[in-house]
């Protein structure tokens, strides 16, 4: 299946679960699929850099938070124009606000975007288990200075207020069906872009960096460049992961978009489904997602994490190179 093909099937199954959910009044299946097409984003995000190049990033709720957080930004900023003199530039900033939620994806992915480059430049030269805590390190200094911002709320947290309904062109409704498409969307082209980096010169050479980086370096790859490429594509999804999120939770604060669920999910999911192929991190997103989701609801979310521990573990010892790693493990038996 071509990128096309795929990205229309995408579509048009989160078209039909759009159909079936407006026509019974079931605002609950668009939350439920936020939140999993949300950690699609993730797991492919991480994908990128910890699954192609083989470097883990614990730091993945950092830019998750600081792509919400950039929203944030943006929003309070509108309310502090709304005391401006309507005129000059204020005028036509006045006029330009509020920003679409897809222009705030689009900053977020710049801003996280640069924080990836600088994030690589600074700690890619570590390896293994240094990088990792590296990256840990940095997800605790971003959330230190978050929670010092007073303009974005700090410790406190911000309250942001979402319009009740949506329309455009006649569309008519909710807002959570609103930002259920353009995390349907998101989520399309976040695995449309791994797809192709996959298959493309760039995915050959995250995968000669995964397999033996000195052997890569001597022969000529840019390990340093391609690593850089992968964190800046990384942070950027991640980013754009967390922009529309404060409409959708109404009220961020720094210990929820820094939480250890968003971090230990995003790492969880491409491992469950196996981390060498863009569909990995969908499987995983999909299984793991949705039985959080069946747990938020008969029993509690406190669960969550037991939940994705329980199944980690699972997997290690049943398919460590997981859900496609088993699949192609047992055609290959067939096979001989």
């Amino acid at each position: 299946m071509n990128i096309v093909k795929f990205s229309l099937v995408a579509i048009l199954a989160g078209a039909a679960v759009l159909a079936f959910g407006h026509w019974m009044g079931i605002d609950y299946l668009f939350f439920a699929g936020y939140t999993i097409l949300q950690f699609i984003v993730l797991a492919t995000a991480w994908n990128i850099l910890g699954g192609y190049c083989g470097y883990v990033n614990f730091g993945s709720a950092a830019f998750f938070a600081l792509g919400a957080y950039s929203s944030v930004a943006l929003i309070k900023f509108e309310a502090e124009i709304d005391g401006w003199f309507s005129e000059g530039i204020a005028g036509v900033l006045h006029h330009i606000f509020p920003l679409p939620i897809p222009v705030l994806i689009m900053v977020a992915a710049v801003v996280t975007g640069v924080i990836g480059f600088g994030m690589g430049y600074l700690t890619l030269r570590l390896r293994g288990s240094f990088f990792a805590i590296a990256t840990l390190a940095m997800a605790v200094v971003l959330q230190t200075l978050i929670v010092n911002w007073d303009f974005v709320g700090g410790s406190r947290g911000a309250y942001i207020i979402r319009p009740e309904n949506f329309e455009i062109a006649g569309w008519q409704a909710s807002y959570i069906e609103y930002l259920f498409v353009l995390m349907l969307i998101l989520a399309v082209f976040a695995l449309a872009t791994a797809r192709t980096i996959e298959r493309s010169q760039l995915g050959f050479g995250f995968a000669t960096i995964r397999d033996d980086e000195l052997a890569a370096e001597a022969c000529g790859v840019p390990t340093l460049r391609l690593k850089l490429i992968a964190t800046t594509l990384s942070g950027a999804f991640m980013g754009m992961a967390g922009a529309p999120f404060p409409y959708y939770i109404g009220y961020l604060q720094p210990s929820s978009t820094f939480g250890l669920e968003y971090a230990v999910n995003s790492i969880a999911m491409p491992m469950i489904g196996g981390t060498t192929s863009w569909v990995g991190p969908l499987l995983g997103a999909v299984l793991l997602g949705s039985a959080q989701q069946y747990a938020t609801v008969t029993i509690s979310s406190a669960v969550n994490l037991l939940i994705v521990g329980l199944m980690l573990v699972a997997f290690v010892i049943i398919a460590p190179n997981g859900l496609i790693g088993l699949v192609q493990e047992r055609l290959r038996r067939r096979q001989q």
